[in-house]
């Protein structure tokens, strides 16, 4: 036990950044381009316009213009109603419909379908995903990613993390957010991928890959599209494949209890089905309806939700992508 306890903290201190590590842009590109390799940035977006047009003219102005290490900047979106992608093209992004690409497949709703096509879509080597509702948007959210594949080979996925109850010169951080994380998937991880809480914020909507790993995962189109990919990843390619990045903080809208819940609920049925097929414990049937109540002065009402974890099959499976890519 004491051995593992050491080589996880090994793991920990040799794939951990900060972003500050990276803020040299110039040799950051330099290195980029003496790899011959191309980055692009998947912003997946529903109803974002409050927020998309700062982000599209940050990354523009300071990560294609400025220092080019983005090739290309796509917004992949879910339907919006709102102005999400006339804002962002006005302000400079590639933006696309997701129900528009592969357009022979019956169209889905869901963040995990967005990011699922953009591999199809996009023509990076790497792909770094972005959440478009971050309000203290920032360069390092791309660059601090990026950089650890940029710099080393073995390194196939990297994950961000912030706002984290973590041990630092000036006493300890205070944590805001990761409720999911600490009340549900960190104890599954420990109780049976223990390797897979070194990742300090594992359900963190940032991260860059490669794309010879992304088109060799499924894809859950729900919640569970996070905990799928580290699951697998270190299944395929073992935990050396991991970095991980400290962006510092992130700000945007907390999520109510209530949707917390649905949030867990298809998480746990991703879970199920990955530890499941990995011999972990015996198969369980498990119903796809959660049940919640919403109490007034004079009722208790119990709310029956459907939540389906459907999925996406690795991209390498698709005919339109082999022949796109060459595959």
């Amino acid at each position: 036990m004491e051995d593992s306890v050491t080589d996880l903290q090994n793991w920990i201190d040799k794939n951990t950044y900060h972003h500050s590590q990276f803020w040299d842009l110039k040799k950051l590109v330099e290195t980029k381009e003496k790899h011959g390799l191309t980055i692009s940035l998947c912003l997946p977006t529903l109803n974002e316009e409050k927020t998309i047009g700062k982000e599209v003219i940050l990354f523009k102005s300071e990560l294609v213009n400025r220092y080019p290490l983005l090739d290309e900047i796509a917004v992949i979106d879910s339907g919006s109603d709102d102005n999400t992608l006339e804002v962002a093209k006005t302000y400079g992004a590639d933006t696309y419909l997701s129900a528009d690409i592969l357009p022979d497949l019956e169209p889905k709703m869901g963040k995990g379908e967005n990011l699922w096509k953009a591999i199809h879509q996009l023509k990076g080597d790497i792909i770094v995903y972005v959440d478009a509702d971050i309000s203290n948007i920032h360069p390092r959210f791309v660059y601090g990613l990026v950089a650890p594949l940029i710099y080393r080979e073995e390194v196939k996925y990297v994950k961000a993390f912030y706002d984290r109850p973590l041990a630092v010169s000036g006493g300890v951080r205070n944590s805001g957010g990761g409720r999911v994380t600490e009340i549900l998937v960190r104890p599954l991880f420990s109780l049976f991928f223990p390797e897979l809480t070194t990742i300090i914020q594992p359900l963190s909507g940032e991260y860059a890959v490669r794309r010879e790993v992304l088109e060799q995962i499924a894809f859950p189109i729900g919640y569970g599209v996070e905990t799928s990919h580290l699951i697998d990843v270190h299944h395929k390619f073992g935990l050396e494949a991991f970095a991980q990045t400290d962006l510092d903080k992130r700000v945007h809208e907390n999520k109510p209890t209530i949707s917390l819940g649905k949030m867990s609920f298809g998480i746990l049925q991703t879970f199920l089905k990955r530890a499941q097929a990995l011999g972990k414990f015996e198969n369980v049937d498990h119903e796809t309806i959660l049940r919640q109540f919403q109490v007034t002065k004079s009722q208790y009402q119990q709310n029956e939700i459907s939540i389906v974890e459907e999925e996406r099959p690795p991209m390498i499976e698709i005919e339109e992508y082999r022949k796109k890519f060459g595959r």
